[in-house]
């Protein structure tokens, strides 16, 4: 024990001492939150309701889905392109579900309650249309070569609006699955405020888990971008887990119980490998007593212990300054996920007043969730370059994301079409900041040494995704509580 807290105050020293610049105090994990869910509406497909936040996005995609006769405008755009992808867009409404689920009182009290839900809904509807038929499911909108080599604003783009879908003949296990797990834990979230939406999607969750585990096969249409490494098997226990949940029927506990996978021992969780989410997810059920889960426990703890400093068992380093890293390229999608893993653990520690054992270390609730705090406070400013990872969160932040709707001049401001290699010329290639500010989007983030380069052609570093954000609002959420409750604030 004692070697685990030195472990974690050495990290904390880190952040705070020399000469690395840091933000003194805590942060305004409620303004963090609101900017959090604001930047999902800046990355709306569709005709924009009245109640758009983001004044400087007009529609766009409207006749999605033409080209097959079927209504497809919706949705979300993944990242800083025009493309719409089924399965980042289904783990980005998963994750944000299960944060408004866990951590809904905390977000009534900061105000965010119905905006979270909003940003569910926007995805939820869009998956309603493209499942539609049964035994189909539509995965894509855009031909992402065509669209890579065009640097336009979404309301502009003309690029072929291509469309793919998965059927009997052409299955897709993972993204089915996926869809079904998000408008799963989906219907949960509406079940009190709107039980008929929570209905038809339990409903249209329980029929594309069918489909996803009658015809099983793994798309890979979605590449080179979106490409199931890890297979379809971890996405199908992830969907039950959900449907068990939403529903408690024994059709899908028995089912996760026979497709069990006790062996998927994983240190990361992203939209392609969902096991330490599975994980985390059936913990909690068992230590709500249900003992059917309880193989679960060891493998979620192995999560956790691979994370913390200090633990025997750590497979994931961190930069010097103290962030986890993985690999390159929107590096900070694993750091989210994972501070959220963290959060929920040490909440079911927390309630059953357990401690954390990683091989003969033992760590409290508290230093599980201090850990996943410093992650966050990390990309919030605390960090060797002071800067915040969290566009227009603090006043240093980048400039320059990586994304065609910010970085070219607002159609409100100029209605003219922007065509697609004058976007590349005037706007792309522009060493300045973005005309309009991609609030609360979290970038890609710092190398392996925390050198951070703000400069829009760095993909890997400035580019934003929807499922970067959707797992920190959850954790923002939590952090946001902990703090008012200290200061007297709530």
């Amino acid at each position: 024990m004692a070697k685990a807290m030195e472990a974690l105050l050495a990290v904390v020293l880190l952040l705070f001492c020399g000469e690395w610049q840091v933000v003194r105090g805590e942060f305004d994990y409620r303004d963090a939150l609101s900017k959090s869910i604001l930047f999902l509406e800046a990355q709306r497909s569709g005709k924009l309701p009245q109640s758009q936040r983001v004044k400087w996005r007009g529609d766009s995609g409207l006749t999605d889905g033409k080209l097959q006769n079927v209504d497809l405008a919706g949705g979300y755009y993944d990242a800083g392109d025009n493309v719409k992808y089924g399965l980042p867009m289904a783990f980005t409404i998963t994750t944000l579900a299960w944060g408004t689920l866990d951590y809904g009182k905390e977000l009534k009290a900061a105000g965010e309650i119905q905006n979270a839900r909003d940003a569910i809904r926007w995805g939820t509807d869009y998956f309603l249309k493209a499942s539609a038929t049964p035994n189909e499911l539509w995965v894509q909108v855009g031909d992402p070569q065509a669209d890579h080599n065009c640097w336009e604003r979404p309301e502009d783009m003309d690029t072929p609006r291509s469309l793919y879908k998965i059927d009997k003949d052409t299955p897709g296990s993972e993204i089915a699955a996926e869809t079904a797990a998000a408008l799963a834990a989906s219907s949960i979230v509406f079940r009190f405020t709107n039980p008929r939406y929570s209905h038809l999607l339990l409903q249209r969750s329980q029929s594309l888990f069918s489909f996803a585990d009658r015809y099983k096969g793994t798309y890979g249409g979605e590449c080179p971008f979106y490409c199931s490494v890890s297979g379809y098997n971890d996405e199908l226990l992830w969907a039950a887990s959900w449907l068990y949940r939403a529903t408690k029927s024994s059709y899908y506990s028995n089912y996760i119980i026979q497709h069990d996978d006790v062996k998927a021992y994983v240190n990361e969780f992203n939209w392609d490998l969902k096991y330490a989410g599975v994980q985390v997810l059936l913990t909690d059920l068992y230590f709500q007593g249900e003992a059917q889960f309880s193989a679960y426990r060891s493998n979620a703890e192995r999560f956790v212990c691979s994370l913390l400093p200090g633990s025997p068992i750590r497979s994931v380093k961190t930069t010097p300054g103290g962030l986890l890293y993985v690999r390159d390229g929107a590096n900070t999608q694993y750091v989210t996920s994972a501070a959220f893993l963290m959060a929920r653990y040490s909440d079911l520690l927390s309630a059953k007043k357990r401690t954390l054992s990683c091989g003969n270390t033992l760590f409290k609730p508290n230093d599980v969730m201090g850990f996943a705090k410093l992650q966050i406070d990390y990309l919030l400013g605390r960090n060797p370059l002071g800067i915040s990872y969290m566009v227009g969160y603090g006043s240093k932040y980048p400039r320059q994301p990586h994304h065609r709707g910010a970085s070219v001049v607002s159609i409100h401001q100029q209605p003219r079409k922007i065509k697609c290699i004058e976007g590349f010329m005037n706007w792309f290639h522009k060493d300045s900041s973005n005309p309009n500010t991609l609030i609360g989007a979290i970038v890609g983030g710092p190398d392996k040494y925390d050198r951070f380069v703000d400069l829009r052609t760095k993909s890997s570093m400035l580019e934003p995704t929807t499922y970067i954000n959707s797992p920190l609002v959850g954790v923002l959420a939590k952090l946001y509580r902990m703090t008012c409750k200290t200061n007297r604030q709530c």
